[in-house]
């Protein structure tokens, strides 16, 4: 599938460039086509005022109203000028009978005045048998005062723009297949490289497809099992009594997976909303001062239960602050206050988590504010950043670039090690907290970054703006 598209998009590429240059080409022809016919143009009638003005008038037998052109005269030197630039002059009489001609045979085309030149073809015969010559003629009738004193034919070789015109093919011909060629391998070149993220987004939905199923299969394999086993113990509570409480018990277990089946649809649900971005959130100011004080009271009952002491670290404003208004809003940010505490409530809880009892887990809330370093005068670029860091076990070093990916999770010695579990315990996570923190937070426009220590713990970064850009 992605040779044929890469293949379709090179072609296309192609094609595309094909008629350009085909466009470019005919253009370029045409204005040196036509550069030529009217250099070869202004050379003739060139001509012509140079042999009108060096033309030897004399009156008709001593007459004086009636007047001649001394034939001889008049063009024995100019023969020999224009015969250097392949230009051929015929002088006619004012009834169009041929007088003086530098042709070696007469041309046998009728009269005509035309000032703006015209292609002549005269069809011959040689020792190859038929050909045609081809002139570029300027005719010009002599005057003198109202007597007309006969016709001024120049003619040029019309070769000499045919064969500079068919070299002019034949160069762009080679040209465009050779810029073709380049075009198409650079085409094939640039389309892998435009396929290239396309195929990693495949792969990731591939794997995102199976990662899924895979998280999918194992709760509703063990609904099954599950209700199953209720099934056939139903089935002998008018026998066993104790088959009431594994029946109760069951049921139990079918309703925690339900839940957790629901929690795993709900973040794909999320994380697909985000990606395509259909999520029509409404951004509004969030104090996230509260926003900490509710999410840690939240989670304290679970750091008590664990013998974790969980801190809130609110870092004061600096003494030279004097607004109050700015003073009032310090922590207040524009975001999505569920989004954010769903963010939060990931972090904090995946913190309590993997730190042993006895340990801590500190959330630290510090705006930094955004300074010129030309002016040294605050910009709009204020932020508030929320450290989350724990004195877990830490993460190793070749998992910190994959932590944020969907459904990844690290090594299993990670987690805590219960005395007693049930096989529904074996994966409580699905491996989506991260990557919807990620998404939260890219959401925002910020950042989110991680710092850990194997056996020592893990710090959460998160970076958020004030303001949002448009």
């Amino acid at each position: 599938m992605f040779q044929a598209t890469r293949r379709r998009l090179a072609i296309w590429y192609t094609a595309v460039t094909a008629v350009l240059l085909l466009l470019f080409a005919s253009g370029v022809y045409l204005y040196v086509r036509s550069t030529l016919v009217e250099r070869i143009d202004d050379t003739l009638n060139h001509v012509v005022e140079i042999v009108e003005r060096s033309l030897v008038i004399e009156p008709v037998n001593h007459e004086t109203d009636k007047l001649r052109i001394n034939v001889e005269a008049s063009f024995r030197n100019n023969a020999n000028n224009v015969d250097d630039d392949h230009i051929d002059l015929e002088w006619f009489s004012p009834t169009g009978k041929l007088l003086w001609s530098t042709f070696s045979e007469p041309l046998n085309i009728p009269i005509h005045g035309n000032h703006t030149g015209e292609t002549v073809r005269i069809p011959k015969q040689d020792q190859w048998g038929d050909s045609e010559l081809s002139l570029r003629q300027v005719t010009q009738r002599v005057e003198f005062g109202r007597q007309v004193l006969g016709y001024l034919r120049v003619s040029h070789p019309w070769f000499e723009v045919t064969k500079p015109s068919r070299q002019l093919i034949l160069d762009l011909a080679l040209g465009i297949w050779l810029m073709l060629l380049s075009v198409a391998a650079s085409g094939w070149f640039l389309s892998g490289k435009a396929m290239e993220p396309v195929g990693d987004s495949y792969q990731r939905l591939k794997q995102f497809t199976a990662d899924a199923s895979h998280e999918l299969r194992s709760p509703i394999t063990l609904i099954q099992t599950n209700v199953q086993v209720a099934l056939s113990e139903l089935e002998l509570v008018e026998t066993e009594v104790s088959s009431s409480t594994n029946y109760r018990q069951q049921l139990k277990v079918v309703e925690r997976l339900t839940q957790r089946l629901g929690k795993l649809v709900n973040d794909l649900l999320f994380l697909a909303r985000q990606d395509s971005g259909i999520s029509k959130d409404t951004f509004s100011p969030c104090p996230l001062d509260a926003l900490l004080m509710e999410v840690i009271e939240e989670q304290q009952l679970l750091a008590s239960e664990k013998d974790i002491a969980l801190n809130l670290h609110l870092v004061d404003p600096p003494v030279a602050e004097t607004s109050p208004e700015l003073l009032e809003n310090w922590f207040t940010l524009l975001g999505d206050w569920d989004q954010l505490v769903r963010l939060l409530t990931n972090l904090i809880s995946n913190a309590l988590r993997y730190t042993p009892a006895g340990g801590k887990v500190n959330v630290e809330l510090t705006r930094q504010e955004g300074i010129s370093r030309v002016s040294r005068m605050r910009v709009s670029t204020a932020q508030l950043q929320i450290k989350v860091s724990d004195t877990g076990v830490g993460i190793p070093t070749e998992a910190l670039p994959r932590l944020f990916d969907r459904f990844y999770r690290v090594d299993p010695a990670r987690t805590h090690k219960k005395s007693e579990s049930t096989a529904t315990d074996s994966a409580t996570g699905s491996g989506l907290g991260l990557a919807i923190a990620q998404a939260i937070v890219e959401h925002h426009q910020g950042q989110i970054q991680v710092e850990s220590s194997l056996g020592k713990g893990t710090t959460f970064i998160v970076t958020l703006p004030v303001t949002l850009e448009s």
